[in-house]
């Protein structure tokens, strides 16, 4: 006797358990930690014109690299922090996306003394998840009025690499809206999370 397959959204694939795994475990699931939140947001736009898989793969090399993503050491990263990193083959080396992750560190620093990121974020939605009812991959969209506005917020207080297509995605994976397939298990579970979480700005 076989076991069933897992009618996972079909863009992880067949083949590559660490993509099952987080899909599984963490696509949808609402994320509510500052600095995770952080960290999310930096892969995110680490993984602009790549593939997530790509990201995914190298996220234990970016954590060793930028310091476990502590935004009070990134701050102050200099030439030698920079050199270090472009070198890191470890890591996606791109110069404007390094620069940018260190101009973040300091944006969320300095933001952080008024407001959590985490309530910075989720304000957006006035903490309330958007369930959506996808039947077919081509239904999800690349961004959203909420994600422009949040890239646009972003951008003022100094973020880079935050555009409303980079947000959406950061939106999906850390459990603002739920876009798993109707048909996916993981929809049904996520919404169950959503609802039953105090997330802020609820």
């Amino acid at each position: 006797m076989t076991d069933t397959p897992i009618a996972r959204c079909p863009w992880t694939g067949i083949d590559d358990p660490l993509y099952a795994r987080y899909h599984d475990t963490e696509w949808g699931v609402p994320l509510l930690d500052d600095k995770l939140l952080f960290e999310k947001m930096i892969l995110e736009g680490f993984q602009s014109g790549l593939s997530w898989l790509t990201i995914l793969k190298k996220r234990e090399n970016f954590r060793q690299a930028f310091d476990d993503f502590e935004p009070a050491k990134i701050a102050r990263y200099g030439k030698r922090d920079f050199d270090r990193l472009m070198n890191d083959a470890g890591i996606v080396r791109n110069r404007l996306k390094i620069e940018s992750t260190i101009d973040n560190a300091k944006a969320y620093l300095a933001l952080s003394k008024h407001t959590p990121f985490a309530h910075f974020v989720w304000s957006f939605i006035e903490g309330q998840p958007q369930q959506n009812k996808l039947t077919s991959l081509k239904d999800a969209p690349g961004q959203t009025d909420v994600s422009k506005r949040m890239s646009k917020a972003l951008k003022k207080e100094g973020f880079r690499f935050t555009g409303p297509t980079t947000i959406y995605a950061f939106m999906q994976s850390s459990g603002m809206v739920n876009d798993h397939l109707v048909s996916c298990p993981r929809h049904a579970a996520c919404a169950k999370l959503q609802a039953k979480l105090k997330v802020p700005g609820r």
